[in-house]
């Protein structure tokens, strides 16, 4: 008789392995090792090849009838709306996801209430996290007082589904809080776990797509702002959304990780006791307002998803008697921060070796958009030499290694949310002119090849001349800095 071997997999991870371990190797949890269950026997290969008949045939794209536009369902609040595409569709499942504090349940339940308040009709809120009475309580809070908002608080499976059923079609919207909560009976393991995770989200995702119902799962995320449980957890869903900001701050950016029915988007809110309130002009929030400039500040113009969004990139630069200087940074990324520090000391004459350096973003903004790089390369510069940028001039543009300036995509809807703001010089790659023809016409182009000439511009007077009239650039060396 043949020796079958057996395979054991962790309920909290998915790593499969070939023994029992009492503490998962992959991901360090105690207790959380089961082995699998056989596999059924299949059919051999011969007997699989033959196929057959399938329930719908294929059918060519051109006689599939769609109906014309797609309705949705909106919510009644616009930034939501907006990231989700302008509204919710049928059957459409979504999952929200972001740290503890950061607002989920608070928006959600608004996003409920709204819903309710606009089609009259039922809402089903589910939460297995907490009791129908502490959700009342911020739900009195917030104002979400309608009578077609309905709250229950299960964690079966079973139930949940008997909740949707005892309501039928008169259901509007369905949110569950949260995915992670809820257990099937059918299926072994603990709530949260692999199997769980997966047998939950897939029954709820094939309710929702047969009655064509909208649905919002609320999904936790681990500590590394990844969503909890297995990676197709997320293929599952039509639309990922992750809600995330500074602790410290009270800022929130709502983002579109992946959407199936629209474009990847962002929205900021603002967190205030009466709950998350919409900001309709985040590039307010993320630069800072004063009466003149000072050094070390640079103003650029990000891009999230498809929205721009302007942004203020802050550094100090200080002497230490430290034998290793430190290298501070907040709101960007460490690694390209370190290498932009590098270019600017180079390309600027500059010492920094027994200096501390610290870069940080306005308003506690997180920033990954190479397209910002010389807007902190600048900064450096500027906070090194005790130099200011002037208040009505902007930076864009991605720096490499060999301190050349390049240009970045959506340069079009950068330069207009720069001139909305009231930038009218802003320092840009060689050939953004001719790329955006005469829709910069109230704004002063310099157009710089390498971050050795966007330092000498900063040393340029303003141009007296007339705005139609090409900026140039006297190139002169930079001299080297003291000491």
């Amino acid at each position: 008789m043949a020796k079958t071997s057996s395979s054991f997999r962790c309920s909290a991870c998915g790593a499969v392995s070939g023994k029992w371990y009492g503490r998962c190797p992959k991901c360090g949890e105690f207790s959380t090792i089961a082995e699998d269950a056989p596999a059924p026997r299949t059919a051999g290969l011969r007997a699989s090849a033959q196929g057959s008949a399938p329930a719908r045939p294929a059918r060519p794209v051109s006689e599939v009838a769609i109906g014309g536009p797609v309705a949705r369902l909106q919510t009644g609040i616009g930034e939501f709306d907006r990231v989700i595409g302008g509204g919710l569709v049928a059957g459409q499942v979504c999952l929200c996801s972001g740290p503890p504090g950061s607002g989920k349940s608070t928006l959600l339940l608004a996003v409920a209430d709204s819903v309710a308040r606009r089609e009259q009709r039922t809402v089903l809120y589910v939460s297995g996290e907490e009791s129908v009475e502490q959700i009342a309580v911020r739900a009195v809070r917030l104002g979400a007082d309608s009578p077609h908002l309905l709250l229950a608080d299960d964690t079966d499976l079973g139930g949940v589904i008997g909740h949707i059923d005892a309501h039928g079609a008169s259901v509007a919207l369905v949110v569950i809080d949260s995915v992670q909560t809820i257990a099937s009976g059918d299926v072994e393991g603990r709530p949260g776990g692999v199997t769980q995770v997966m047998e939950v989200a897939q029954v709820l995702t094939r309710v929702a797509k047969s009655r064509g119902l909208p649905m919002i799962l609320v999904g936790q995320v681990t500590k590394d702002s990844t969503v909890a449980g297995p990676r197709a957890l997320e293929h599952i869903v039509d639309t990922t959304l992750s809600l995330d900001g500074d602790k410290h701050t009270s800022l929130r950016l709502l983002r579109a990780v992946k959407n199936r029915f629209g474009s990847l988007e962002v929205a900021a809110f603002e967190q205030t006791d009466a709950g998350l309130r919409e900001v309709l002009d985040p590039s307010s929030l993320f630069r800072e307002h004063r009466d003149s400039a000072v050094p070390g500040t640079c103003a650029t113009v990000t891009v999230e998803g498809h929205r721009a969004l302007t942004a203020e990139v802050q550094s100090l630069v200080a002497s230490s008697t430290n034998p290793n200087p430190r290298r501070g940074v907040s709101g960007l990324d460490s690694a390209r921060t370190a290498m932009l520090i590098a270019v600017s000391e180079r390309a600027a004459n500059l010492r920094l070796f027994d200096k501390d350096v610290f870069l940080a973003t306005a308003a506690g903004m997180r920033i990954s958009d190479p397209g910002t790089d010389l807007a902190v390369c600048l900064a450096v510069v500027s906070a090194a030499r005790n130099q200011v940028v002037p208040l009505d001039m902007a930076a864009l543009g991605e720096v490499t290694l060999s301190a050349d300036v390049r240009p970045v995509p959506m340069m079009s809807e950068r330069v207009a949310e720069a001139l909305r703001i009231g930038y009218r010089r802003l320092i840009v790659p060689v050939g953004t002119r001719s790329r955006l023809g005469s829709r910069v016409e109230a704004a002063r182009l310099i157009e710089v090849p390498s971050l050795r000439e966007a330092i000498i511009a900063l040393e340029a007077p303003p141009e007296p001349t007339s705005r139609s009239k090409r900026h140039q650039v006297m190139l002169r060396p930079v001299p080297n800095e003291p000491g």
